[in-house]
């Protein structure tokens, strides 16, 4: 998901045209067709398919990859096994089908675990990030009714503090160390599952029945949860295949064999590894790396610590990773760390088998393209989506060529257009906003669609003109088909790879007493994209408490902007607590007294223009 033009991204007039929509992409599109079954489960086509084949317990499903330590391995079989084991442990909690339950956790094996067994008794799982604080979890948890969570020890003590005002969640069941995790936990996670049976009977979900609650970022107000039913995998398929260059599989046989996860459990001929330092709470780590690899029998890497460039590469060198999903911001601080040196390529330094790059989050530009492209051995394919409709646009540099800085075209069974106010479609190079509609070119039901907001009917109606789906993401497209992102329509930004809702930020900065009102909008960031920055109003009663005196006040603003920052930091996420804070005396209002974000948001891309043309040298 795109979050601002690239620099160095060419518009539509400019861009380099093929003649024509490629006609390997119109051929896929013409073909495919959909086969969505009635009854249809995520956990049973991720793991216990797999789990009834012969090599079951040879088959990897996670690689818990340990930087300076041997990796640990857990097969398909052991992966149900477990599922099997808290799924009958929740049961015996009284978790019934349709129950949300939180997943507070990292990349792990017992993430895994907790996604399958949520999933194969009928539940709902509900993914929440490490990264969250008491307020965001007590929101979330208290908006969805989670009746039970499971939480890494790390969590415990911000979900102790959320719980209090929780009361519909009974139960919490904290994984790490036993005596660490039982201080402030109802049950430990080994103890717990060495007491059920590893049998368990599969629920017959329908494909429409509700699988994921993860609630997304608004414009205003609080994050609204969108309920992802189970046939969204299904939907994200056709994307997730062709950004990852159909991930091992053979582009020129039938789509629908790969679709139907068709790999045959003894000799295998895939060898696809994959690898995302995307967060596995997040849509992106979720339903574009964890459960598309597993539908297809492929091992996943989980690694459990901080992105940085040399364990990046040590990684994929490590676990010969083929396949990942690679945010624009971590292919940038790659290539500041690893250039490239003469006569010798990343690749060769670190003997890196990737076949697949996908990139989202923000636009890649030029830079980045070219590399991946020089440095890394692969162009990358970006792609666009969203929670509600995820995977629905992007590239596959394997059947059709990617244009640097372009957000691609819509991804095989998904109708794609840029429309106007009115639904109709925009002409050749005219912005417009990116929609879907709900039936493919041959009429058919579209499964990426989300069921809707939780308890927001009024939000999900607000989402369609007709059948068209709006994402509330601005592009145009050129004359050969491919989308060139514009800009946001709201003020829904992404920050480093982060979707940031102002709305929650702006609640919170509120709450501290030295707030009056506060408006948050993206500031242009070369490395980032955007970062986040505040505009605060200071309450009257500390007015008083700065002087005429400039150095005084520059000195009070610095403590305060420091106060708010922690603030911020402690009740929310690390990620969105403000880079930059700007004090002023009110914000832009319209008439009926909302603020008028936008103001302040172009204020910050001219000054972000002006200052990148005082840094450009003269031409002699």
């Amino acid at each position: 998901m795109p979050v601002s033009p690239a620099a160095d991204t060419p518009p539509s007039a400019t861009a380099p045209l093929l003649g024509g929509v490629p006609p390997a992409y119109e051929k896929l599109h013409r073909t495919f067709r959909w086969a969505v079954p009635e009854f249809f489960n995520m956990a049973e086509v991720c793991c216990t398919r797999w789990a009834c084949q012969p090599d079951a317990t040879k088959r990897i499903a996670v690689r818990s990859y340990l930087s300076g330590a041997d990796d640990h391995f857990y097969s398909y079989a052991q992966l149900q096994e477990q599922a099997n084991r808290l799924s009958n442990a929740l049961l015996a909690q009284g978790v019934v089908r349709g129950d949300r339950v939180a997943i507070v956790m990292p990349q792990c094996f017992e993430t895994a675990v907790a996604y399958m067994a949520v999933l194969q008794m009928g539940a709902i799982a509900m993914p929440l990030s490490l990264l969250f604080g008491p307020d965001a979890l007590e929101f979330r948890l208290q908006d969805s009714d989670a009746v039970l969570a499971i939480a890494d020890a790390r969590a415990l003590d911000d979900l102790r503090l959320a719980r209090k005002r929780c009361p519909a969640l009974r139960t919490v069941l904290g994984v790490g160390v036993p005596d660490a995790v039982l201080a402030e936990a109802d049950c430990e996670w080994s103890d717990t599952l060495a007491q059920f049976s590893d049998r368990f009977a599969l629920v017959a979900t329908r494909a429409d029945d509700p699988a994921v609650l993860i609630y997304t970022s608004g414009t205003t107000g609080n994050p609204k949860g969108a309920l992802i039913p189970h046939r969204a995998l299904i939907g994200n398929l056709p994307g997730f295949v062709a950004s990852q260059n159909w991930f091992g599989f053979d582009p020129y046989s039938p789509p629908s064999e790969h679709l139907a996860g068709i790999a045959q459990s003894a000799g295998d001929q895939n060898t696809a590894v994959f690898w995302s330092p995307a967060d596995w709470a997040w849509t992106g780590g979720l339903m574009d790396a964890l459960l598309p690899t597993l539908y297809f029998g492929r091992p996943i890497v989980a690694y459990n610590g901080r992105f940085g460039p040399q364990t990046a590469l040590e990684l994929m060198q490590r676990c010969a990773v083929t396949h990942t999903f690679l945010y624009p911001t971590a292919l940038k601080a790659m290539m500041k760390a690893y250039p490239g040196a003469p006569g010798q390529t990343v690749r060769q330094q670190f003997d890196l088998r990737l076949q697949a790059i996908m990139s989202a989050g923000e636009a890649v530009g030029d830079a980045v393209f070219a590399y991946c492209v020089q440095q890394l051995g692969v162009a990358p394919n970006e792609m666009f989506g969203q929670t509600e409709i995820n995977y629905i646009v992007g590239n596959c540099n394997a059947l059709y060529p990617a244009k640097p800085g372009s957000m691609g075209m819509g991804y095989p069974g998904h109708q794609v257009r840029v429309i106007d106010d009115a639904g109709h479609e925009c002409p050749v190079g005219v912005p417009g906003d990116v929609a879907v509609n709900r039936f493919d070119v041959h009429g058919d039901p579209d499964p990426i669609f989300f069921l809707g907001y939780w308890k927001n009917e009024a939000a999900t109606q607000a989402k369609y003109t007709g059948d068209w789906c709006r994402t509330g993401d601005q592009a145009l497209r050129d004359a050969d088909g491919y989308l060139w992102y514009q800009g946001r329509s709201d003020d829904v930004f992404k920050a480093a790879g982060y979707r940031i809702g102002p709305g929650e930020i702006e609640n919170c900065l509120v709450k501290h007493p030295a707030v009056a009102n506060a408006a948050v909008v993206p500031k242009p960031d070369p490395e980032r994209g955007a970062v986040v920055k505040a505009y605060v109003v200071i309450a009257p009663e500390f007015i008083a408490k700065q002087t005429a005196n400039t150095g005084a006040e520059a000195d009070f603003h610095a403590e305060l902007t420091a106060q708010l920052q922690a603030h911020v930091k402690g009740l929310l996420a690390p990620y969105e607590y403000p880079k930059e804070i700007e004090y002023i005396d009110a914000l832009p209002m319209t008439t009926t007294g909302k603020v008028q974000r936008r103001i302040l948001r172009l204020q910050e891309e001219a000054r972000a223009q002006d200052a990148a043309q005082a840094c450009t040298p003269p031409r002699a």
